[in-house]
């Protein structure tokens, strides 16, 4: 490789442009990269939130459930949430979840039958959770699921 390549190789530049501004939200949701780009989608363009602060971690908000298997994860991405609240001023925190999500079967072992039935009541733990941050702290969940072969759709989570 010549030196020129050698130094190219070194970098990659951005075509987006950087903005500062913040848009003081935040989003935790599983970081299973087949939802990503769907995650972005209802983020940025039905929730109107184009530069979200984003806490991806395996079971999204099953951490912040208080799960006894979890119990690490749940202090670190709760003092992770509390530093965006305090430092970047969040307003509002979007929870979202996934169907079939395998973090619930493989880590917190629980049944096919009972999946979609216990992240949504994580959700509803979770939420309590993360409003406990702060009383103005707008809070809203949603679960998505495959609706035909290729299409995710999302529902909002009744609180």
């Amino acid at each position: 490789m010549h030196d020129e390549q050698k130094k190219d190789a070194l970098f990659y530049e951005s075509s987006v442009r950087f903005d500062a501004n913040r848009i003081r939200a935040a989003a935790v949701y599983c970081s299973d990269g087949r939802f990503g780009e769907h995650f972005d989608d209802l983020l940025h363009n039905a929730l109107q939130l184009p530069k979200y602060d984003r806490l991806a971690v395996p079971g999204g908000a099953a951490c912040l459930a208080g799960h006894f298997a979890t119990y690490r994860e749940d202090e670190g991405v709760f003092a992770q949430l509390r530093f965006l609240v305090d430092v970047h001023g969040l307003e509002r925190v979007v929870l979202i979840a996934h169907e079939n999500c395998a973090f619930y079967s493989e880590r917190l072992r629980v049944s096919a039958l009972q999946l979609e039935t216990e992240q949504r009541e994580d959700i509803r733990k979770a939420v309590r959770k993360v409003r406990s941050l702060s009383r103005t702290l707008s809070v809203s969940a949603f679960f998505a699921r495959k609706h035909r072969k290729d299409v995710i759709r999302f529902e909002s989570v009744e609180l």
